[in-house]
């Protein structure tokens, strides 16, 4: 059967969304198809509100609503650690463990020669100029823990050094509930390396 023509149109729209294939996005092309018209408006509402009204804040190149987001407005957070993260998304995940209060600053990606992807095309030297200008103590690299988020947090480490403040890697190592006998050989040494005293 050919499916029309608009609903074949939404499935491809949906196919091109991360982790979404062809049956899920059938599923949910049908879905919003039988949905009440309200539920699909509200759903093209929402995607062109979020286009037009999120940008990157000012300073730290987080998600925003205004030219600062709600962090870097916050009086609250602590203005000597600064916590380095590859993406928003990195930043979202770390603020919803709780655990950490100060500042942030995303680098909106990571270096990647094989992708041409240099120091110049992130956010590195809006981060050196911070160190430089603001009263920050601490440093906590929070790159992705795989070869590209290690070079990058390498570069950083050879870049921020020199400017007299403290610099952190987070730990990496088995998670919690997680079996040493399914670690890799590379996650249980790391692991090793970054034991604490108790």
């Amino acid at each position: 059967m050919r499916i029309p023509l608009p609903l074949s149109r939404l499935i491809g729209e949906l196919k091109r969304l991360p982790g979404i294939g062809e049956k899920n996005a059938q599923r949910l092309a049908f879905y919003l198809l039988g949905a009440p018209r309200e539920r699909a408006e509200s759903l093209s509402r929402a995607l062109m509100e979020m286009k037009d009204g999120i940008r990157t804040c000012s300073h730290c190149f987080n998600l925003s609503e205004g030219d600062l987001c709600s962090i870097c407005l916050d009086p609250g957070r602590s203005r000597r650690s600064l916590c380095v993260v590859e993406s928003a998304r990195d930043l979202i995940a770390i603020e919803n463990t709780g655990q950490y209060h100060g500042m942030y600053h995303v680098l909106m990606g990571i270096l990647s020669p094989m992708k041409g992807i240099g120091p110049a095309d992130l956010k590195i030297g809006e981060l050196v100029d911070r160190i430089s200008e603001e009263e920050i103590r601490e440093v906590i690299l929070a790159t992705n823990l795989d070869v590209e988020g290690e070079s990058t947090a390498s570069y950083l480490i050879n870049t921020i050094k020199p400017l007299g403040v403290e610099v952190t890697r987070i730990a990496r190592g088995i998670p919690i509930g997680g079996n040493l006998e399914n670690a890799d050989q590379i996650t249980l040494g790391m692991a090793l390396d970054g034991r604490n005293k108790v």
